[in-house]
């Protein structure tokens, strides 16, 4: 039995719902954002709350039931707040700014990496290393953070690379001298 297909999606002041065939549309300050439902499950739509119910118990709808209560949730909470990922470079001469709908990342190769922004996607670059991407879909801004993440990925020994700021890099010793 899923228990997190079970809870009801509350929705919070200024966040509207509406199911036109099999899309659902999610409209809220920020924005709108729509997702596709499966065929076999059924929502209840209220004023404040949303509600998925499958038809079976058989193992496919269990799954199911979960995975769009959360895509669900996540639509609520992007149309509401928002999204967004911090990532910081580390590294001697890295740096990047952003021109127009291009960041462009200076990351220790003979020339710089140039990364289209895409549609939805805002980013901004505080002190030339502190990369924030925001946004009000979590798949889009998580993505395009792991792109930029993967120019120079942190490496365990000097640490150099782009991380995310909450993020724990391993480091390791190296060779020593005796």
């Amino acid at each position: 039995m899923s228990r997190i297909g079970d809870k009801p999606i509350a929705l919070p002041e200024g966040v509207s719902a509406s199911l036109n065939g099999r899309s659902l549309e999610v409209k809220g300050p920020k924005g709108t954002l729509t997702l596709e439902m499966h065929e076999d499950m059924a929502l209840d739509l209220d004023e404040q709350s949303i509600t998925i119910n499958r038809p079976s118990d058989a193992k496919p709808h269990r799954m199911l039931h979960g995975t769009y209560r959360a895509h669900i949730a996540n639509l609520v909470e992007g149309v509401s707040k928002g999204y967004s990922k911090k990532l910081k470079m580390v590294g001697v001469g890295y740096r990047a700014q952003k021109q127009g709908n291009k960041l462009t990342i200076n990351a220790g190769y003979s020339q710089p990496v140039e990364l289209d922004i895409p549609e939805g996607i805002e980013v901004a670059v505080d002190k030339n290393t502190l990369i924030t991407v925001s946004g009000i879909d979590k798949q889009r801004v998580g993505e395009f953070a792991a792109n930029v993440r993967a120019v120079r990925k942190p490496e365990p020994y000097l640490g150099k690379g782009i991380r995310y700021v909450d993020e724990h890099v391993r480091r390791k010793e190296g060779k020593t001298a005796t």
